[in-house]
């Protein structure tokens, strides 16, 4: 039970029916409490004592509150509301004790005891009584507080309770066995998050607990983490969700940063569809008012398929014709392509395994890198390896005959590496250079063999001699004689006809000059007279006259006679 009074001095008695020869003296009812303050459902007890005049005898006692002025004052004891909970302590002598259990707000009234005796009209209300204030308990604390800070929480009730009460305190319905004292203050210092919660207080030894009320404890970020969701192996196209978790007060806002970039904000972050470029360390950071944190890093490690494969050559100075060389085989992957296979170009076997191969020829090589993703194939290389020239030959065009006027190419093949330098020769004359040679206007001069020669800086080689055989028609057409010893009268003298043609002249004419039809054919002509002669030497691509001849025959001194041959201008 608690009771909180304010003591009062001795009450008037009052009569409410005067007997004659009775002092009033001898009347009363003394409270000794005029004021309680009761906790709601607690149990008070109003204490009081009442006299009267010797020789009378009580014959009814009971309390009653807010009295007025009817010939029944109501017993509480009869009325339901007060009846379970109403217990007489007094007697009939002098003690009007009362307890009152399971106090309300209701219950606040200002209460009377009242008495009658043996003798008619005896009767008597002990009036001011006991006014009864029933209060509950409020919580008063500061909604929010920063953690470091200190704050005072204070147990409140409407009326002043016994300074003898033992105020107990609750966080989150738990009590505060530590937190327990005479004193109706909770001081909380250097608060920290975990003070937060709903705050209540009680006295000791009453089931009855304040209404809860909140107390709010700010804090900067804490426990700044990252999860990774799906957790296990990411793999090139999957969704990945990266989530920022943190303790904090008031609520932090949440940036996300890839190495120090800062790439998203809010507490989730996704990637659809990732690839190999979303790999890397990620961080969140969780701010607020009070202060900003990060979280330790985690790795994006994205795994996927070989891509950008591609062949790479390992040599040592030139890689000559009948020499090897090492192909190395590399990929981006993750994890790292363990797996190659090699093939020569438009082969469907492969020729080897492994990140290298030894390259025995000139081919054109690629390779296929494999992981548990998949795999990539490489472009095709070629082996490029240097020799010094091969196979040289000339070739002419047009093929076929050549007739002096036409214009003439000779082209120089080989096989080489490096590319060679070409030069042309006729028999041992320079006479230029490049891979082609051409003749305008192609002339008997330009007759003779040719050849080319192949040169780089691993050797040279000549081709065979070909051979330019211009073809034209007779030229420089001449007549010439045949003679031994003098030219007698009546001897003959024999003509030759000379011509420079391709190819040679074997039909000729002869004519005396000044006469259209010829007087002979074939290369030689017997003359018999003193005449002028001339010949035609003839071929497929023409004819040409020669110059005109004069015969003369002469006597000579021992009468003989002399042929004397003069050459003149036809």
């Amino acid at each position: 039970m608690l009771l909180s009074v304010r003591m009062a001095p001795p009450l008037t008695l009052i009569f409410l029916t005067l007997i004659h020869g009775v002092s009033s003296a001898d009347w009363g009812v003394n409270y000794r409490h005029s004021h309680i303050c009761a906790l709601k459902h607690s149990a008070v007890i109003m204490r009081c004592t009442y006299t009267y005049p010797t020789g009378y005898e009580i014959r009814d006692v009971f309390w009653t509150k807010n009295p007025v002025k009817v010939e029944k004052l109501p017993d509480l004891s009869e009325d339901p509301e007060y009846s379970q909970r109403l217990q007489y302590l007094g007697d009939k002598q002098n003690n009007c004790t009362i307890r009152l259990s399971h106090v309300t707000q209701k219950d606040s009234q200002m209460y009377y005891f009242r008495f009658t005796t043996n003798v008619t009209d005896g009767k008597w209300v002990g009036d001011p009584g006991v006014t009864l204030t029933v209060t509950d308990l409020q919580v008063e604390s500061p909604e929010t507080v920063t953690e470091g800070d200190s704050v005072r929480l204070t147990c409140k009730s409407s009326c002043t309770l016994t300074d003898r009460a033992t105020f107990i305190w609750y966080r989150n319905s738990q009590p505060l066995t530590e937190k327990r004292d005479r004193k109706n203050q909770l001081l909380l210092q250097s608060v920290r998050r975990e003070d937060a919660g709903r705050y209540s207080c009680a006295l000791q030894e009453h089931t009855y607990i304040s209404p809860a009320v909140q107390l709010s404890v700010t804090y900067p970020p804490k426990s700044v983490s990252v999860s990774i969701s799906p957790s296990g192996e990411i793999v090139e196209g999957d969704s990945v969700t990266l989530i920022c978790s943190s303790y904090s007060n008031p609520p932090a806002e949440m940036s996300w940063f890839k190495g120090g970039t800062f790439v998203g904000s809010g507490r989730i972050y996704s990637i659809s569809k990732i690839s190999s470029n979303h790999s890397g360390e990620y961080k969140c950071k969780s701010s607020n008012k009070h202060g900003e944190k990060y979280s330790d890093t985690v790795t994006l490690n994205v795994m996927y398929p070989p891509k950008s494969a591609s062949v790479s050559i390992i040599q040592f100075g030139q890689f000559l014709e009948g020499y090897s060389v090492t192909l190395i085989c590399s990929s981006d992957s993750n994890p790292p392509a363990l797996n190659f296979s090699w093939f020569k170009e438009n082969q469907i076997s492969s020729v080897g395994s492994g990140q290298s191969f030894i390259a025995l020829q000139s081919e054109r090589f690629y390779c296929e890198a494999h992981n548990q993703h998949g795999s990539q194939r490489s472009d095709a290389v070629t082996m490029d390896s240097q020799y010094p020239p091969k196979s040289a030959s000339v070739s002419i065009s047009p093929s076929g005959e050549i007739v002096e006027g036409d214009s003439v190419t000779l082209i120089c093949s080989s096989y080489s590496n490096p590319p060679v330098e070409m030069s042309w020769f006729k028999g041992g004359t320079f006479v230029g250079s490049g891979r082609i040679y051409s003749i305008s206007k192609i002339s008997s001069n330009h007759s003779g063999e040719y050849k080319c020669k192949s040169s780089n800086e691993h050797g040279e080689k000549y081709s065979d001699a070909v051979t330019l055989n211009v073809m034209y028609p007779p030229k420089s057409a001449s007549v010439s004689i045949i003679q031994s010893g003098q030219f007698l009268e009546g001897d003959s003298v024999t003509l030759i006809c000379s011509s420079d043609s391709n190819p040679p002249a074997l039909n000729f004419s002869w004519f005396k000059e000044n006469q259209i039809s010829s007087v002979g054919s074939g290369q030689s002509f017997i003359a018999l007279q003193s005449e002028r002669f001339y010949c035609e030497a003839h071929n497929q691509h023409g004819s040409q006259r020669s110059d005109a001849v004069t015969v003369t025959v002469h006597h000579g001194a021992a009468g003989n006679l002399v042929f004397v041959i003069t050459v003149a201008s036809g």
